[in-house]
């Protein structure tokens, strides 16, 4: 004979989770309507033990939320690999054409001596042109954020709306 759990025993974060996705092939499934859906919800966010859970799929076929004895996670597929060099992966700036990589580093110091210069009474404020010039072209020719790396914030942004995609395709949330 199995002993049947208290409906009082608290329930864990993953077993909320295996009750939201229940809920979602319910309503994938047309048994409740999206209204239904976003109070059910909210009850299993809220709910704390298995007796609170029961009550929210009382009226509902399977599927049913897992509890954490019968809980499965699911193994992430490896990552493919990276056909990104490795000294590129660990800074982005290796992979600059060295014309890009001599401006990134010259601009801040263009920017200092001009500056000094302004301050010495050396030469007048026309200088200030000279570094705000090359900052100009760089921009022209290798595109915005040029000297700071931005590309690897495209590439984040990107593979994270990549995930996101994949996760809804998986879920049927996609629309």
């Amino acid at each position: 004979m199995t002993e049947v759990p208290s409906p009082q025993l608290r329930i864990s974060d993953q077993t909320r989770e295996s009750a939201l996705a229940a809920l979602g092939e319910h309503m994938s499934a047309g048994r409740i309507d999206i209204d239904e859906y976003g109070e059910r919800s909210a009850r299993i966010t809220a709910a704390k033990t298995r007796g609170e859970l029961g009550e929210i799929f009382a009226d509902l076929p399977k599927p049913h939320p897992t509890y954490d004895e019968a809980w499965q996670t699911v193994e992430k597929p490896p990552p493919p690999p990276s056909t990104v060099p490795e000294a590129v992966a660990r800074d982005p700036r290796a992979g600059w054409p060295p014309a890009r990589r001599l401006m990134a580093g010259l601009m801040p110091l263009l920017f200092i001596a001009a500056i000094a210069l302004i301050a010495t009474g050396t030469v007048g404020w026309g200088i200030i042109f000279v570094p705000i010039g090359l900052a100009a072209i760089g921009s022209s020719l290798w595109g915005h954020g040029w000297d700071k790396g931005h590309d690897r914030h495209l590439r984040d942004r990107d593979r994270r709306r990549e995930l996101r995609d994949e996760y809804r395709r998986r879920r049927g949330l996609d629309r």
